[in-house]
C-alpha cells in the first residue's frame, strides 16, 4: 500500500508528463501560456465538416464560506484571472512562506479588478470565518480581492483534486495536515495555466512573469 507521499508522487506523475509535453510545444515568445490538466478531443460539425475541438479540465462550480461569514461561489471570479492555493492558519511548515509570497503578488495588483486571490483552508474543523478573518487581517489583506474560505472536508479536499493539488488529513504531518504549497494560476475560463512552488522565490518570480503574460492574453485591449 503506497504511503501518503507515495500516493502524492503517483497522483502527480501523469501531470508531469502533460506538463512536459505542453512546455516542449509552447514558446514564451508566442506570449501565451500552456493549458494544464486533463483534456479530451471532441468532434463537432461545422458547415458540413468535422472539426476536432479540445475540452480542457476546468475548476467546477463551488460554494464555500469566506472570512466574512458570507457565501462565496465561482461567480465572484467571473471575468477574472485568479491565483489559488491551499493552507491552514496554524500551519507550522510551508504556509507562512507561501502566504507571504502570495501577499507580494496581492500587493502588486491590489485594486486591480482583473485579478483575484483565493486561499482554501484544509482545516475544516478549526478555521472558522472569524479565524480566517483574523488571519487575513494580520497578513495585511484589507479588501475582498483576496478571499479565504472553508467548507466541509469533502468539498475542500474534493476541489483540491481539481486544482491538481494534494491535500490530506495526516496526524504524522506538521499541524496534522499534509498538503502541497502550489500557487495555481487560473484563467477567465477556469482553466489551469500554471502551478508554482509558493515557497521558492524563483518559482514565485515565474508566476509573476506568467501572470503578466496571461493578463495580456486575456485582456488584449488593456
Amino acid at each position: 500500500m503506497p504511503t501518503n507521499r507515495g500516493k502524492r508522487a503517483i497522483k502527480w506523475s501523469s501531470l508531469y508528463v502533460i506538463l512536459g509535453i505542453c512546455l516542449a510545444s509552447c514558446d514564451q515568445a508566442t506570449s501565451t501560456l500552456p493549458i494544464y490538466g486533463h483534456r479530451e478531443p471532441v468532434e463537432r460539425n461545422v458547415d458540413g465538416k468535422t472539426v476536432i475541438d479540445t475540452i480542457y479540465q476546468t475548476i467546477p462550480d463551488f460554494n464555500f464560506i469566506n472570512q466574512d461569514s458570507a457565501t462565496l461561489t465561482q461567480a465572484f471570479f467571473d471575468d477574472k484571472i485568479y491565483v489559488a492555493n491551499f493552507f491552514f492558519t496554524h500551519c507550522p511548515s510551508i504556509c507562512p512562506t507561501m502566504q507571504r509570497n502570495m501577499l507580494k503578488i496581492y500587493q502588486e495588483y491590489k485594486g486591480d479588478d482583473r485579478i483575484a486571490f483565493l486561499s482554501h483552508s484544509i482545516d475544516f474543523k478549526y478555521d472558522q470565518p472569524h479565524i480566517l478573518k483574523a488571519y487575513a487581517t494580520k497578513l495585511g489583506v484589507d479588501n475582498d480581492q483576496w478571499q479565504f474560505v472553508n467548507g466541509s472536508k469533502a468539498d475542500i479536499y474534493g476541489i483540491s483534486e481539481k486544482y491538481l493539488v494534494y491535500t490530506a488529513e495526516d496526524t504524522n504531518a506538521p499541524g496534522g495536515y499534509d498538503h502541497q504549497g502550489y500557487l495555481v494560476l487560473i484563467d477567465k475560463d477556469r482553466r489551469i495555466r500554471g502551478a508554482y512552488d509558493g515557497t521558492d522565490d524563483e518559482q514565485v518570480s515565474k508566476l509573476q512573469a506568467d501572470l503578466k503574460i496571461l493578463l495580456k492574453e486575456q485582456n488584449p485591449g488593456s
